[in-house]
């Protein structure tokens, strides 16, 4: 079963070149950047770093994650930010179970790894907590981190007739997988410091808000309703 990375990049100028290179060094079959309306060059790098590029000006991570599925032909499609916040070497430890039929979805927990000094505020931590126990709660699944780096089979994926194009996307995968009852894991991984410009989500008021708006509304929605 073979891997392709979707990066979802918003103006990484700064990290998606050494990003890709690191990346496509691991044993994947493709590293896809999915640029989101980037004025700064992202797709551009991206591209000369060896990426595969697509664009979707539609402005939302969701947005962004779904072309980067659109363009994917692996069995294995393995998500990661574009800040460089994941580390690439770590990704075998999220493929792997999925390669040997282990799980169909594996998360990368933060909380069971290690967070680098600087690189999770203390409000993103507690609404990263509340989740969390919240999923624990209505959909009976073990989970302690609702981190972006993941590992999901491509043919379950598109089963999941994702609709949530906001923060939501990768919430709305925890809880339609939990729903069907399919084999969810975490995996301990690093999160450092982004280490070039500014974070959309923890980074301003606003987009610490809205993700955590998004999140909350997604995870609430689909626990009391059958859609």
């Amino acid at each position: 079963m073979d891997v392709d990375v979707i990066i979802p990049a918003l103006n990484e100028a700064g990290n998606i070149a050494q990003l890709v290179r690191e990346a496509a060094a691991q044993p994947v079959a493709r590293v896809i950047v999915a640029d989101n309306g980037s004025t700064d060059g992202t797709g551009s790098l991206a591209a000369e770093a060896g990426a595969h590029v697509v664009f979707e000006p539609r402005r939302g991570y969701g947005y962004a994650c779904a072309a980067g599925v659109a363009a994917a032909t692996a069995d294995i499609l393995l998500f990661l930010d574009g800040d460089f916040s994941s580390l690439p070497e770590e990704m075998p430890r999220l493929f792997l179970p999925v390669q040997q039929g282990r799980a169909d979805l594996v998360l990368g927990s933060r909380v069971l790894g290690e967070i680098l000094p600087g690189a999770m505020p203390p409000h993103q931590r507690f609404g990263n907590w509340l989740t969390s126990a919240l999923m624990r709660r209505l959909y009976s699944v073990a989970v302690t981190d609702l981190g972006p780096y993941r590992a999901v089979r491509r043919q379950l994926l598109q089963e999941l007739n994702m609709q949530e194009m906001t923060f939501g996307w990768p919430t709305e995968m925890m809880v339609k997988c939990a729903r069907l009852g399919v084999s969810i894991l975490e995996v301990p991984v690093s999160f450092a410091p982004r280490r070039a410009g500014q974070s959309k989500v923890s980074g301003t008021l606003r987009g610490s808000v809205l993700a955590a708006y998004y999140i909350l509304g997604v995870t609430l929605r689909y626990a009391f309703t059958s859609h």
